[in-house]
């Protein structure tokens, strides 16, 4: 497991779109609350760019952000601007050496989990799966500021029923956390970036997906030997995945069915990813035990960052 350095308050952080262009306005918004934590952010080259016909940039100058950013040794931490689509363009040529060798949190979710899965895969760097600048920080309580901070500065944290989490199957898991949005790890299935869920504690979101289209990725990932070993499953808000006239537990009686023959504990509702507020941070890469009893928690059981 390859442990980025923990991030000093103050510290130079760099603000890159690895694949669609943001608003103006809200990048604008983003970074300045950013700074006024205390960071002192600057925006990659090309993150304020737009390239037709939804991209920040060309994919060799969105690649070229992200090589920059881990390259300085200036930047601690490195935040991207939203996600969108387009992050799958630069994974083959990335230097993963380079990122080897500078080892920084990269916070990101949505289409961000291409890039923070293949990096988990092939270095063992531990991912962020948290706020990005035109999404949460752009926006008030878009930060949950107890999860966000401790991921940083190496305290364990936990997070249960005020973040959201509620218990679909009762029991305890432990496992190396895992995971991301969900249509974006089925896109990758049949190719060399497909995510390596087998045997992890799996984190599972998305957006504005129906019931149905939930039930099919599901299965997909299911058939393609992705829940092999999964220790237990935590799905996020789910924020928006209902069908005209129906309502949330369609969706919670889909899960359980094509879950029906795992024997583990379950969760849903975790605040992170896409989300209506307060989006919490969730590294991937480190063990944390899941209990579903009486009150559901989520607990990390080791530091994301290397603390001196």
């Amino acid at each position: 497991m390859l442990k980025p350095p923990a991030v000093a308050p103050d510290a130079r952080v760099a603000v890159i779109a690895p694949a669609s262009s943001s608003k103006p306005e809200r990048l604008a918004r983003g970074i300045e609350a950013l700074r006024a934590r205390g960071y002192d952010a600057e925006f990659g080259k090309y993150a304020q760019g737009r390239q037709s016909p939804y991209f920040s940039g060309t994919a060799m100058q969105r690649l070229a952000d992200l090589h920059a950013a881990f390259a300085d040794p200036q930047v601690q931490a490195i935040f991207c601007t939203r996600g969108g689509y387009g992050s799958n363009y630069l994974l083959e040529d990335i230097d993963l050496d380079l990122i080897r060798d500078n080892p920084k949190p990269l916070f990101g979710y949505s289409d961000m989990t291409a890039l923070q899965t293949w990096f988990l895969d092939q270095l063992g760097l531990v991912s962020f799966h948290g706020p990005m600048v035109a999404a949460d920080f752009a926006v008030d309580d878009g930060v949950h500021d107890v999860s966000f901070d401790a991921a940083l500065d190496g305290e364990a944290v936990a997070v249960g029923t005020p973040e959201g989490l509620r218990i679909l199957r009762p029991g305890h898991a432990q496992g190396v956390m895992y995971g991301g949005c969900l249509s974006i790890l089925t896109a990758s299935l049949g190719t060399r970036f497909a995510p390596q869920t087998e045997g992890k504690l799996l984190f599972l979101e998305d957006v504005g997906a129906k019931p149905y289209q939930m039930d099919r990725m599901l299965r997909q990932m299911m058939l393609g030997g992705k829940f092999d070993g999964v220790s237990g499953f935590i799905f996020g808000e789910m924020l928006e995945c209902v069908s005209p006239g129906t309502g949330p537990e369609l969706l919670e009686q889909v899960i359980l069915r094509v879950l029906d023959w795992f024997d583990g504990p379950i969760a849903i509702g975790l605040q992170s990813g896409h989300v209506s507020r307060s989006n919490v941070t969730l590294p991937f890469g480190i063990e944390a035990e899941l209990i579903l009893e009486y009150e559901p928690v989520l607990r990390y059981l080791e530091p994301a960052v290397q603390v001196d």
